[in-house]
């Protein structure tokens, strides 16, 4: 098998962050080794996220400055061109966040994916490998007490049958020193019981740790996405009650974000600091449990390598061998002479075909290729999938950020577009007969008395005949009467749903600024070509 280091090989992003500068909080440059336990480089992964919220504090900065520019700087809202660039600005602004939300939540979604998907097969790797050394720790101590306890009892037991045959209770003698090598072999073996506790411990912590953050994540994306749907409900229904609700909660999802990508980016230095290095990491932490030569042996896995465990497994192949050849001799020898140690032998015989099946099951355990390919997942589910996913989620934070700037940006012009629109509608005089109130106070006071049409007037100014009032009231004037009003103005949409039948007058002035535009050239040319007669035979109701 080639070694690991043919087969892993970081990926580049891992080097890329690997460069990322590295100062404690006193602003000095430290070694990019990765040391999780030494202060100051938990320090330099601290001062990533300072950085990111340095970045939070400009980006509310701006936003501040824009909106007291926003404040301050008024433009004349009333002029009908800026309140189309107004309006065609903020639909281009919504669209816009809109779009880099969504992209932000799918990259995000990505991200937090490959990031459980690496972690699920880091603890994966973890259990295996701790499977692996809980197997052989079982063994060795299996085969340790089977020879300390059961076979020292039978031997013990056939040693007062054969007292009176000194070759026989010599053969006893040898197969005890057997025995013993055996059990030095196996003791001399690594204490794989403090690594497995450890790993086990380092499994079960990270798989509580990703579980949350797992979820953490999805609920931001969620959280992101009703935001962003509700400013644009918001902005659709011009309603300014839920457009400042949203901007309270971009506010809270824009600090969420920075913070998100303080944190993803600490994490990705970090842990890239790891995958650039992980066999010296790994090296240093074991170099009290187990000696270099076994850490070596397990990272690269190379055939040119010695098998550290070689010796004490040939020499327990051979005691083996040599006992299970005395146990072969006495039951064709000593049997016939003592028939009573035929079970102590058999039972002995048993013990060692036990033990030789445990020593197969050892030597497979303790081979490199198990316990490397259990290292080399681990690694390529942290450094490839793990590392990429968090990468992902960093471009997630910042395009979330990206959007809800804009969003915060597009809000209050919204806000004040719906504002003037609803001030403008305040300040419409009472005594406008344009007014759907006044046509309502109007229609309320028809029965008082007939009026003249100033359309019906209209219609018929070219004529040569006299005017004469009409004989109906104006609010019962036929449907033929409104449609020659609506053929006065134009057709225009603007003017012919402002009903004139049942009116005595235009609005007090024909140019007063909040009628000025409410009113088609061709109602003000009619009313000003009206001679003073006409005015006279209609009275007073059509003076501005």
């Amino acid at each position: 098998m080639s070694s690991a280091r043919v087969d892993y090989i970081a990926p580049w992003w891992t080097f890329w962050l690997h460069e990322f500068p590295h100062v404690n909080l006193r602003f000095q440059p430290l070694d990019q080794t990765f040391k999780p336990q030494d202060e100051n480089y938990q320090q330099s992964l601290i001062f990533l996220g300072c950085v990111a919220a340095a970045g939070l504090g400009v980006n509310l900065l701006c936003l501040a400055i824009y909106l007291s520019c926003l404040c301050c700087c008024r433009k004349d809202e009333e002029e009908e061109e800026s309140k189309k660039s107004n309006s065609c600005c903020v639909t281009w602004a919504a669209v816009a966040a809109g779009l880099i939300c969504c992209v932000a939540v799918g990259v995000g979604f990505y991200g937090n994916s490959e990031t459980n998907d690496g972690v699920y097969q880091l603890t994966y790797s973890l259990y295996n490998a701790n499977h692996t050394l809980a197997g052989v720790d079982s063994l060795v101590t299996g085969t340790v007490g089977g020879m300390q306890s059961g076979l020292n009892e039978h031997l013990s037991r056939l040693g007062e049958i054969f007292a009176a045959r000194g070759d026989f209770v010599q053969t006893l003698q040898f197969m005890q020193q057997m025995s013993d090598n055996i059990i030095k072999q196996l003791l001399g073996l690594p204490d794989w019981e403090k690594a497995k506790v450890d790993l086990a411990a380092i499994a079960d912590q990270t798989a509580h740790v990703e579980y949350y953050r797992w979820l953490t994540y999805l609920l931001i994306l969620i959280l992101d996405l009703v935001i962003c749907l509700a400013a644009c409900l918001g902005l659709a229904k011009q309603s300014r009650w839920l457009l400042t609700a949203m901007m309270v909660c971009g506010v809270l999802t824009l600090i969420l974000s920075w913070a998100s990508l303080g944190a993803d980016v600490a994490t990705a230095v970090g842990t890239s600091d790891f995958c650039v290095a992980p066999d010296k990491f790994l090296m240093n932490q074991t170099k009290d449990v187990i000696s270099s030569d076994i850490v070596h042996y397990y990272l690269y896995c190379s055939q040119t390598l010695p098998n550290p465990f070689q010796q004490s497994l040939t020499v327990f192949q051979r005691s083996l061998t040599t006992m299970q050849i005395q146990i072969q001799g006495l039951l064709q020898f000593a049997v016939p002479l003592f028939p009573t140690a035929e079970r102590d032998l058999l039972s002995i015989q048993n013990l060692l075909n036990n033990s030789e099946a445990s020593l197969h099951q050892l030597t497979a355990l303790l081979d490199c290729r198990g316990l490397n390919k259990d290292y080399l997942d681990a690694l390529i589910g942290v450094c490839y999938d793990g590392v990429e996913g968090l990468l992902y989620l960093c471009l997630f934070s910042l395009l979330a950020a990206c959007a809800f700037s804009v969003m915060l940006c597009a809000i209050p012009r919204a806000w004040r577009q719906i504002a003037n629109r609803d001030r403008d509608y305040d300040d419409i005089d009472d005594g406008d007969p344009f007014n759907p109130q006044s046509r309502r106070m109007a229609s309320h006071h028809s029965h008082q008395g007939n009026m003249h049409s100033f359309c019906s007037y209209s219609s018929s100014i070219g004529s040569q005949t006299s005017l004469q009032p009409p004989t109906q009231a104006v609010t019962n004037a036929p449907l033929s009467e409104y449609m020659n009003q609506s053929a006065l103005f134009g057709g225009n949409p603007r003017y012919e749903n402002v009903p004139l039948i049942g009116r005595g007058s235009p609005p007090p002035s024909l140019y007063s600024q909040p009628y000025r535009n409410r009113y088609s050239p061709t109602m003000r040319a009619t009313y000003l070509s009206m001679t003073e007669d006409q005015i006279r035979h209609f009275g007073e109701d059509f003076r501005a």
